[in-house]
């Protein structure tokens, strides 16, 4: 998995009652945009994501670049 700064992150919830959850990767921390990634969430929190099967990076809007 790779990733770029300015991408989005989804985290998906593991069970129906959990909401998925979403932030902006601000830095890619391995070589070329390996994990691990530092992602910022709408509600201000910051943290060191190591990606695992339930998670999904989109690539940003190239209207957002």
């Amino acid at each position: 998995m790779h990733a770029s700064v300015g991408d989005r992150l989804v985290v998906h919830g593991r069970t129906i009652d959990t909401k998925d959850r979403s932030g902006e990767i601000v830095e890619t921390r391995g070589p070329e945009g390996a994990p691990p990634f530092l992602v910022r969430y709408a509600d201000g929190h910051e943290g060191l994501v190591f990606p695992g099967p339930d998670v999904q990076v989109l690539p940003r809007e190239k209207s957002e670049a």
